[in-house]
């Protein structure tokens, strides 16, 4: 993840404290609504990003009408990948239309627009699904991702963010078998790890993503999300993300399925294979 801080790209204080909140129902995806130029995905111009989102601020905090104390957003993602902390995490974000829709929802613009510039280039969209997963881990958003049109009138985030974030904001090439994860292994490692010595891996290859998607998802503690082990605290991750799914008694028992193996691979990179 390359993230920019406040400090780095220049932001100016607010102008009154930010609110805050503990947590959120998800995340909104946001596009800028104005034109992009085309040339700002080169490789060279990145260099103007930081400048770019200098004025993202510049003109919400003249926009009298909203009386925005800061950057509405609570991140800015540029078309190489790169994640502008906006208000960042636990800050009451002003950017989804009305009071109740921006305590229900964190938000995340994509720096493409309506004209020029309107499609997001793959390492943009792998930045905003950084900065979501950031937001889960760190933010207390939970798992909705919705566009900012979803329950607002509006045509943000514009139809090619709307389309991806319809399909379940993918990763790039999270269904081409970048990374795949055999449920078998992870079943058995499930099964197998949490009672044996401290430590020790059945699969580790196949538990890694597993690991990685329930750190992302803010439900197991980052100091256990790479050891390659599926031990008790992965079960207990696993189980309540097998909750979220809306599963309950024994269908949320901590041991992988198919149906939530794939779930959470579609919205973490890893493709489920037997």
């Amino acid at each position: 993840m390359h993230l920019v801080t406040r400090a780095d790209w220049g932001a100016k204080p607010p102008r009154s404290p930010l609110v805050h909140i503990a947590s959120t129902h998800g995340t909104k995806v946001h596009f800028e609504g104005a034109p992009v130029p085309s040339d700002l995905a080169k490789p060279e111009n990145h260099v103007k990003c930081a400048g770019r989102v200098r004025n993202i601020q510049a003109a919400h905090l003249a926009n009298r009408k909203e009386n925005y104390s800061d950057i509405a957003y609570s991140f800015v993602v540029c078309p190489h990948g790169h994640v502008f902390e906006g208000r960042g995490l636990h800050k009451l974000q002003a950017a989804n239309g009305n009071h109740q829709l921006n305590l229900h929802h964190y938000s995340v613009c994509g720096m493409v627009g309506n004209s020029g510039l309107t499609q997001p280039t793959d390492a943009q969209l792998a930045g905003i699904r950084d900065a979501i997963d950031l937001l889960r881990a760190k933010g207390g958003a939970g798992t909705e991702i919705k566009g900012h049109r979803d329950g607002f009138a509006t045509e943000c985030p514009g139809e090619p963010l709307e389309i991806w974030v319809k399909k379940g904001a993918p990763r790039p090439g999270a269904s081409s078998g970048g990374i795949s994860v055999s449920l078998s292994h992870v079943v058995t490692a499930a099964r197998t790890d949490p009672g044996a010595a401290q430590g020790h891996t059945t699969f580790p290859a196949d538990v890694r993503p597993v690991e990685a998607a329930l750190v992302a998802e803010g439900l197991l503690d980052p100091a256990f999300g790479d050891d390659g082990s599926f031990g008790s605290r992965t079960v207990d991750a696993y189980a309540a993300f097998q909750r979220r799914q809306g599963f309950t008694g024994a269908n949320a028992d901590g041991i992988p399925g198919q149906s939530t193996l794939t779930a959470l691979g579609s919205k973490h990179g890893f493709t489920v294979a037997a």
